[in-house]
């Protein structure tokens, strides 16, 4: 059964599928095509403020099937950066959702994407990229718009540190196969404390790096990769592990900025399809 309708706040076209496995159909989700000029569609002084919401519903008019598909699961923050990135270059997308905790990560149609079993992977056209760092990179290479990366080569080269930082020292050591296994040798509370000394080893070496960088965002007042890959990362830390973010004041008000982005809580995992009421 389709979830309710639920109301996009970012400028994409979203198309629901149904779960891997089952009909494959995309079913209309969250449709808001664009049939004005992206200048039209925001208010503020930065493209990543606020967005005209009579602007947008007047972009309700043409619904051009998108040609990207993202396979994602609602509460992996790996694709909840990909839904973030894809929310702020204003591309649309086609969702099919992956049932992590049903092992459709195993059926073999997906593993035809990506053997690893792990989600996002993204689809477009003849291309499957299935790592969300990769597909980051991709986009920003095949969709300049919107760019995620500045200009810059030194803060270039900071937005991709802190983009390793999470996708290779901090997320990776939350996985649910990671935990799962913790938990079987070691039991739960060791599992517990894992995580939460990882996330925080990883938190303490962002906030040595952003505190004398940082402004409204991690490198500036533009949205970049930086912060693509943090916000998710802080949420789930605040969210699943309990993680004190007094003891991160930049990495804090970074994220207070970033989580009211019309974007960001578009992409966030409560309002995908496949989440669970």
């Amino acid at each position: 059964m389709p979830p309710p309708q639920v109301e996009c706040r970012s400028p994409t076209t979203i198309h629901y599928s149904s779960e891997i496995g089952s009909d494959m159909n995309c079913k209309p989700y969250q449709q808001l095509p664009l049939s004005l000029s992206e200048s039209e569609l925001w208010t503020g002084t930065s493209t990543f403020q606020q967005l005209n919401p009579t602007k947008l519903r007047m972009a309700a008019k043409d619904d051009p099937t998108p040609k990207l598909v993202l396979y994602s699961y609602w509460q992996s923050s790996c694709s909840w950066r990909v839904r973030f990135a894809l929310n702020l270059k204003g591309i649309s997308y086609e969702y099919k959702a992956v049932n992590l905790l049903k092992g459709e990560q195993f059926a073999p149609e997906f593993e035809k994407l990506n053997p690893l079993h792990f989600v996002p992977a993204l689809v477009d056209g003849d291309v499957v990229i299935s790592d969300s760092y990769a597909i980051l990179m991709y986009l920003e290479e095949k969709y300049p718009q919107a760019p995620l990366l500045p200009a810059d080569p030194q803060h270039k080269a900071l937005n991709l540190q802190v983009a390793s930082i999470v996708s290779s020292s901090i997320q990776p050591l939350h996985m649910l196969s990671t935990l799962k296994y913790l938990e079987e040798k070691v039991g739960p509370q060791e599992r517990i404390l894992f995580s939460q000394t990882s996330v925080e080893k990883g938190f303490h070496a962002l906030e040595k790096l952003l505190k004398d960088i940082a402004s409204k965002y991690a490198t500036g007042d533009e949205v970049y990769m930086a912060d693509v890959f943090m916000a998710p990362q802080i949420a789930v830390a605040t969210e699943r592990f309990k993680i004190d973010m007094s003891k991160f004041p930049t990495l804090s008000r970074i994220y207070e900025s970033l989580k009211a982005l019309p974007e960001f809580l578009a992409a966030s995992p409560e309002r995908q399809p496949d989440a669970v009421k």
